[in-house]
């Protein structure tokens, strides 16, 4: 399995992100974060299992105004977008199941429904 690249301190503009067409994965975090290491390798394999989804990974911290203007209080936080709309939000994941849940646009805990 491929690692996944580090968080970027080069973040996009809200407004590209309000008027991406099609589907696109925002994760926030830092990569000193605990949580975020931990959670890494769930990301990455369930990541791996669809390789055409853009996915940004975002160095989140004070003063950086991207997280806070989707509401990221804790890390790691996965949010799937459509069209520059959010679907549905996974935070602090650990495992690659719900992670898979999450980029096929279903609420954590969905896969376990009959």
């Amino acid at each position: 399995m491929k690692a996944l690249p580090p968080y970027s301190d080069e973040v996009p503009e809200r407004a590209r992100i309000d008027v991406w067409r099609g589907p696109l994965l925002l994760e926030f975090g830092a990569d000193w974060c605990g949580h975020c290491q931990a959670a890494a390798a769930a990301i990455a394999a369930a990541t791996a299992a669809l390789p055409g989804l853009p996915h940004l990974r975002i160095a989140d911290g004070p003063g950086r105004s991207l997280g806070r203007s989707f509401g990221v209080k804790l890390w790691p936080t996965l949010i799937l977008l459509q069209d520059g709309w959010e679907v549905v939000r996974l935070v602090r994941p650990t495992a690659n199941a719900a992670v898979l849940t999450l980029l096929r646009g279903q609420p954590p805990g969905a896969s376990d429904r009959p």
